[in-house]
């Protein structure tokens, strides 16, 4: 009946011809950000494409975007609302997103198009900007990044609904002068003038998914982890006003869905609440800094995402590229790395235990014929809360290295290693860093 119903919803539900490398027989599938679609016996799935239905354990269908990422599973006899572990049935890379932060800086137009190339030829279909972009942050290079994806969009011939594009409206910052006028807020007017400017920078008609790069109101981020009371502000945009701009873009057809990044638990609930409030549909995912280095989230994000259905979307699974190895045993960082970029970024991370558990996890990587980024991607992958995990880089060498860690197994003695490091390192760097992305 769910399989009928869905199809019956004026054509809303597709699904591609290409089959997976495994035949399914009745099983489920996970959509990007949540909700269940059973699916008839034998069907052999790929992908998703166009608006999708999902059937959210009885509730009324709710319209989402294209996903790029599916995973399959078993459906126990009981039905849907026994679900066993999902695990992906399928080319490892339908639950990637690629980063784009280092191009128009590290990163030159060519370069950036060779990544593309090579990240859609391996399935990727989902990209993440911002309109600050690229990274260091400044009024010269801001949006360059956009206009090498349409560059790209452009002269490779891909048809729009082949990319999946998401992007980032930036949020409170008192030196952002130069953008929108200046200092850069999240009110209604704001956010539709960076989605305005987005879209024509990237030469497209919608964003598949719009994201609050980080909150309005004083958050402790970019560094620093203690809430400190002192820095609270007044007139903060009400979650309520955001929430309603949010659900006009989407009512618009300029925005497919909405999400968070750099967010709180707080944050999150309150932004639900609103959105139901204000009839605006809810935000689909927080993208937020999580690796094998910094898990803070898993201590009270992870509750606030699983009760709402929420998709989690980690950043920077690398830690700046520090799980790969790179920075051991150096002097100073290898120019035009991320910690070479930033001032004090490479002192302030020689100053913590950092290198010590990196080389940890280097360790437990060799002993199971792992690359240390491999492993750092796999235990990202492998989280039951992760819905995709952004991986970035520099060159297509770096690329096709984090592209390995989608194809690890994931199993119990992998995840009693990092378990005992972590014991002894539980929280060993803040990896974020101001104009840092």
């Amino acid at each position: 009946a769910a399989v009928t119903s869905a199809l019956e919803l004026s054509g809303l539900l597709h699904l591609a011809e290409k089959p997976l490398r495994h035949r399914i027989g009745l099983a489920y599938v996970r959509l990007l950000f949540g909700g269940l679609l059973v699916v008839a016996e034998g069907i052999s799935v790929s992908a998703l494409s166009g608006p999708v239905v999902a059937l959210r354990h009885g509730d009324a269908p709710r319209a989402l975007f294209t996903p790029c990422a599916l995973a399959v599973g078993a459906v126990d006899a009981g039905g849907a609302d026994e679900v066993s572990e999902a695990r992906l049935l399928g080319p490892p890379s339908q639950l990637l997103l690629l980063g784009t932060m280092t191009w128009g800086s590290q990163n030159t137009d060519e370069e950036a198009a060779a990544q593309l190339n090579l990240a859609w030829e391996r399935g990727v279909n989902f990209l993440d900007t911002a309109e600050i972009y690229p990274i260091p942050v400044n009024k010269e290079r801001q949006g360059a990044t956009d206009r090498a994806i349409a560059k790209w969009l452009r002269t490779s011939g891909r048809p729009r609904d082949d990319v999946v594009i998401a992007s980032k409206v930036a949020g409170y910052n008192e030196r952002f002068t130069w953008l929108r006028g200046g200092p850069t807020r999240v009110t209604r007017e704001q956010i539709v003038a960076s989605v305005d400017a987005s879209l024509a920078r990237l030469g497209v008609d919608h964003l598949d998914l719009l994201q609050i790069h980080w909150p309005d109101r004083y958050v402790p981020m970019f560094g620093s982890r203690a809430y400190d009371c002192s820095k609270e502000r007044d007139g903060a945009v009400s979650f309520s006003e955001q929430a309603r701009a949010m659900g006009e873009l989407v009512a618009s057809g300029k925005v497919r869905a909405w999400g968070l990044s750099n967010e709180t638990p707080l944050g999150v609930a309150e932004f639900i609440a609103a959105a139901k409030h204000e009839g605006a549909p809810p935000p689909v995912s927080v993208q937020n800094a999580y690796s094998l280095l910094d898990r803070a989230d898993e201590a009270g994000l992870v509750e606030v995402l699983r009760h709402h259905d929420v998709g989690y979307l980690p950043y920077s699974p690398l830690s700046a590229g520090v799980l790969t190895g790179k920075y051991d045993a150096l002097k100073a960082p290898p120019v035009a790395s991320r910690l070479a970029l930033f001032d004090g970024y490479y002192e302030r991370y020689m100053k913590t235990c950092a290198p010590e558990c990196v080389d940890c996890y280097r360790s437990a990587a060799a002993v199971h014929d792992l690359s240390p980024a491999a492993l750092a991607i796999a235990f990202c992958d492998s989280r039951p809360f992760v819905t995709s995990t952004i991986i970035g880089a520099t060159s297509t060498e770096q690329l096709e290295a984090n592209l390995q860690g989608f194809g690890v197994d994931w199993t119990d003695e992998l995840e009693a290693e990092v378990q005992r490091v972590h014991m002894f390192y539980p929280d060993p760097w803040r990896m974020t860093v101001r104009d840092g992305g």
